[in-house]
């Protein structure tokens, strides 16, 4: 597949919901408004990327950041009749690049726990699941 990688813009936001929203294993939440995405891409920005075909049409897409010590992927998602063309690795092989562009040097996600699938997916990409650490949430407003 010829392949276009860029970075997540605003404008792509619809799109990229609706991906997200037709993918198994991607949690949402009010997190992933508009105007919190436009936040996250501002402050890190050129790091998220979309995918797009030949067309011109969505194919794969990464949220991605750094805090200055350690980076974060979240909500990688490729279409479903597009995938096992290597779309997902190729978006988490320049994420990576991105970040050690700018110095990080270590990358966490945040994946759901019964998402078998992915979890297989990073696997096969050479992450590590921890199970040494958790995650405890609170809702501060």
């Amino acid at each position: 597949m010829n392949l276009v990688i860029s970075p997540f813009t605003l404008d792509a936001y619809e799109n990229v919901m609706t991906l997200w929203k037709e993918s198994d294993g991607i949690g949402l939440s009010r997190a992933d408004s508009k105007e919190n995405i436009r936040f996250y891409l501002e402050r890190n920005s050129n790091m998220s990327l979309v995918a797009k075909d030949a067309n011109g049409a969505l194919v794969g897409a990464v949220l991605c950041g750094h805090d200055g010590r350690r980076g974060y992927i979240h909500h990688l998602a490729v279409r479903s009749d597009c995938r096992r063309q290597g779309i997902g690795r190729r978006l988490v092989e320049e994420v990576l690049s991105r970040l050690q562009a700018v110095g990080i040097q270590k990358c966490h996600l945040f994946i759901i726990n019964d998402n078998v699938s992915g979890i297989e997916f990073w696997k096969s990409l050479g992450w590590t699941p921890r199970t040494d650490i958790g995650v405890i949430s609170k809702d501060i407003f």
